[in-house]
C-alpha cells in the first residue's frame, strides 16, 4: 500500500494567501524603486534647463551692453557726427529753398524805380532866412551870413574854447572834454563857428587821433547848446577808422560802450545813405544832427551837405596812406 508521504502536495488556502502578499510585496518595492528614478531625471532635466536659461540671459545682457556701446561711440565718431550734420544741413537747406522762393515773389512785387532825392530845409536854415528877412526889412544892409547862427551863443562857446586851453580836467563830467586843446584846434573851431556857421571842411590835424580830439570838443560845446536834442553820426568808411573814433570819444569824453548805438549819443556809419537816412529821421523828431566826416573819406555824398551841423577832415599829404590802403 502506498505511504501517504508519497502522495503530492495539494495547494492549501494558506499558501496561497502567502504566495498573493509575497507578489504584492514584490511589485510595491519594484514601483518604490522606480519612483525615485524618475525624479531624479526630471530634477536633472530641470536643472539643465535652468543652467542653459541663464546663461542665455546672460548673453542677452552681454549683447545689449554691446548694442549701448556701439551707439554711444556712433554718437562720438565722425560718421554719426555727419549723419547729424547732414540731417541738419538738409533741413536748413529746405528752409533756405523756401526763403529764396518767397524772396524772389516779393521782389517780383517791388516797383524797381528810382525815387528823387527830395532836399528838405534844415530848421537852422529856415531860421537864418527869417532872420534874414526881418534885418533886410530893418536895415538896407546885405543879409546876416550863416555864421551869425551861432552869433547869440557866441559867449558861451568863447568860454569853453578857453577852458579847453586849460589844464586838462580828468576827472571831468561824461560828455565834458577831459582833454586840452592847442591854439591853432581852438583856431579852427572858431572858424567853423563864426565864420561857417557849423557847416563846413577844415584841414586835418595831421592824424586821426587830433581829428577825434577836435571833434569831442565840439561834441562837448554841442551838447552844451543843445542838451539832449542832438545826436552826434560819424562817418568813416572801415571798421579799423570808426573803432578808432570809438576809442578817441571814450578817452575824450569819459563815455562807455553804452554810449555809442542807434539808440545813444553817438552813431557810427560805415555808409554815407545810412548816416542820411538816420539824420532825417533826428530831424522828424525834432532834434539836430551833427555829422563828423572822417578824412579818409574821399567823396562826400551830397544829401549829407543839406543838414546844419556837419564838419568835414579834408586830409592832407601825410594822410594819404588811407587811400592806398584801400587799393591795396
Amino acid at each position: 500500500m502506498p505511504d501517504d508521504n508519497d502522495l503530492p502536495l495539494q495547494d492549501t488556502p494558506q499558501s496561497t494567501e502567502a504566495a498573493n502578499d509575497a507578489s504584492s510585496e514584490a511589485s510595491q518595492a519594484a514601483s518604490e524603486d522606480v519612483q525615485p528614478a524618475s525624479e531624479t531625471l526630471i530634477q536633472l532635466a530641470l536643472v539643465d534647463l535652468q543652467t542653459r536659461r541663464d546663461g542665455l540671459q546672460q548673453e542677452i545682457e552681454n549683447l545689449q551692453q554691446r548694442k549701448q556701446q556701439l551707439e554711444k561711440d556712433m554718437a562720438a565718431s565722425f560718421a554719426g557726427q555727419s549723419d547729424a550734420i547732414a540731417r541738419r544741413v538738409k533741413g536748413f537747406q529746405e528752409y533756405l529753398g523756401g526763403a529764396l522762393q518767397g524772396l524772389a515773389q516779393s521782389v517780383e512785387t517791388l516797383e524797381l524805380v528810382a525815387q528823387p532825392v527830395v532836399v528838405k530845409p534844415s530848421p537852422l536854415d529856415a531860421q537864418a532866412a527869417e532872420a534874414a528877412a526881418e534885418q533886410a526889412m530893418a536895415n538896407s544892409g546885405g543879409a546876416p551870413a550863416l555864421a551869425d547862427t551861432f552869433r547869440p551863443d557866441e559867449e558861451l562857446i568863447r568860454t569853453n574854447l578857453r577852458r579847453f586851453l586849460e589844464q586838462p580836467d580828468f576827472y571831468a563830467e561824461p560828455w565834458k572834454l577831459r582833454r586840452s586843446l592847442d591854439d591853432s584846434d581852438i583856431a579852427v573851431l572858431e572858424d567853423w563857428f563864426f565864420n561857417q556857421g557849423g557847416r563846413g571842411a577844415q584841414a586835418s590835424r595831421g592824424s586821426r587821433p587830433r581829428n577825434v580830439l577836435l571833434g569831442a570838443a565840439l561834441i562837448a560845446i554841442i551838447g552844451e547848446l543843445y542838451g539832449d536834442q542832438f545826436q552826434t553820426l560819424v562817418l568813416a568808411g572801415q571798421p579799423e577808422r570808426l573803432g578808432d573814433w570809438r576809442r578817441g570819444l571814450q578817452d575824450a569824453l569819459g563815455l562807455g560802450r553804452e554810449d555809442f548805438g542807434p539808440s545813444s549819443g553817438i552813431v557810427l556809419f560805415e555808409r554815407g545813405d545810412a548816416l542820411v537816412e538816420r539824420a532825417d529821421r533826428l530831424e522828424e523828431r525834432g532834434e539836430v544832427p551833427l555829422i563828423l566826416i572822417d578824412a579818409a573819406e574821399r567823396v562826400v555824398d551830397v544829401p549829407v551837405l543839406q543838414f546844419p551841423l556837419w564838419l568835414a577832415f579834408a586830409a592832407g599829404p601825410g594822410e594819404t596812406y588811407d587811400y592806398e590802403d584801400d587799393l591795396l
